[in-house]
């Protein structure tokens, strides 16, 4: 007998599939009460606790050789699989699949209780927690609680200083594997956010975001302390650097040597 999924029209032996789409997890890892919807998901799960498949140069462990094959292609900056539509290129076939979902608007993972939809099953596990509150993600140094594995791992960085991801080409090394892969385009000239006005293109997000403001007339003001610009050049200092203020004419400054020096300008003044 065949079951047909309702939202993927996909057709299966067993009725187990429509719990990716639902969200429901009836099998629960006994070491980090991590849920999945299947025995065989959480077998392979297993195997991330034992190091079976365990990365020789930043010590991730995965849970089948596939997934660790393609966490290797992250250290060797190995780009198999392209998308035709723009042509940006991932390590994983999963990455170029859940990609291809921005450009068709597609979400087959429905949640069952806000009926939000998502591109990506990892995505709707996440929101599910939303709903149940769930953080099962504990450190075990600050006892922090995380609702996905993959910002422990982040957040662990904090207290050891581990920056096990490393660029083969000039060595230096993160603490995630966004971040290099952000600085790989350094070395590859990868340049994939697109201007959608001019068709200027840049390697990161951000730096669109800031070139936007040359077509929407925002301007932006570069801090004399820290060289970083703001939109709100006041703001930003008053929120990062502390201000002094002169108690006789309101000037500001920030240092309290600037202000003591500033303060002899005022003939009745006696600061010290």
């Amino acid at each position: 007998m065949l079951y047909l999924c309702t939202v993927s029209d996909k057709r299966f032996t067993r009725n187990v599939h429509r719990k990716r789409h639902t969200g429901e997890k009836l099998y629960s890892c006994t070491q980090c009460e991590k849920g999945f919807s299947s025995q065989s998901g959480l077998c392979r799960h297993m195997n991330i606790h034992s190091g079976k498949y365990k990365c020789t140069e930043c010590g991730q462990c995965y849970s089948s050789s596939n997934h660790l094959a393609a966490h290797r292609r992250i250290h060797s900056g190995e780009k198999l699989f392209e998308c035709t539509i723009c042509s940006k290129q991932f390590t994983q076939a999963g990455s170029l699949v859940r990609h291809s979902r921005i450009h068709s608007g597609e979400k087959p993972y429905k949640c069952h209780v806000c009926d939000k939809a998502f591109i990506e099953s990892g995505r709707l596990n996440t929101h599910m927690r939303v709903h149940t509150g769930n953080k099962p993600y504990k450190c075990h140094m600050c006892d922090k609680a995380f609702s996905m594995s993959g910002y422990l791992n982040v957040h662990m960085s904090v207290h050891t200083g581990d920056k096990p991801y490393k660029c083969h080409v000039c060595d230096k090394a993160f603490s995630k594997s966004v971040n290099l892969s952000t600085h790989m385009r350094v070395h590859s000239g990868d340049k994939p956010y697109r201007c959608h006005v001019c068709d200027k293109a840049f390697s990161q997000s951000g730096h669109l975001s800031k070139h936007m403001r040359v077509h929407t007339g925002d301007k932006l003001y570069k801090c004399s302390l820290c060289k970083k610009c703001s939109s709100s050049l006041q703001r930003h200092k008053r929120g990062v650097h502390k201000l002094y203020h002169c108690p006789y004419c309101g000037k500001l400054f920030f240092s309290n040597v600037g202000l003591l020096y500033h303060i002899r300008i005022h003939s009745d003044a006696k600061p010290f």
